[in-house]
């Protein structure tokens, strides 16, 4: 989709016009992902991010931290129990 925008000459002059479009979108893609309409792997996706490493180092650049709360603590910690039983059945 092409949007077409009237940005004030007082803002556009702190630009490179040359990145000025890819600067919009990764500033809205910032702002979707905070604000949790997009996930991580659509931040990587829209933004052609050639790994889940490269999305992570994206999002700690622009402050936009990964969401993760005690569900996901518990859900990896559970993950981890599991590696660790089977680990040990396999060394048995």
């Amino acid at each position: 989709m092409q949007v077409t925008l009237n940005l004030p000459d007082e803002l556009v002059k702190h630009f490179n016009l040359e990145y000025l479009a890819r600067e919009i979108v990764e500033a809205l893609v910032v702002q979707s992902y905070q604000v949790e309409k997009i996930t991580s792997a659509e931040v990587g996706r829209i933004l052609n991010l050639p790994s889940r490493w490269a999305v992570d180092a994206f999002l700690k650049e622009h402050n936009a931290y990964l969401h993760y709360d005690e569900a996901d603590l518990e859900s990896d910690r559970e993950t981890l129990r599991q590696l660790r039983k089977n680990h040990s059945y396999s060394n048995s």
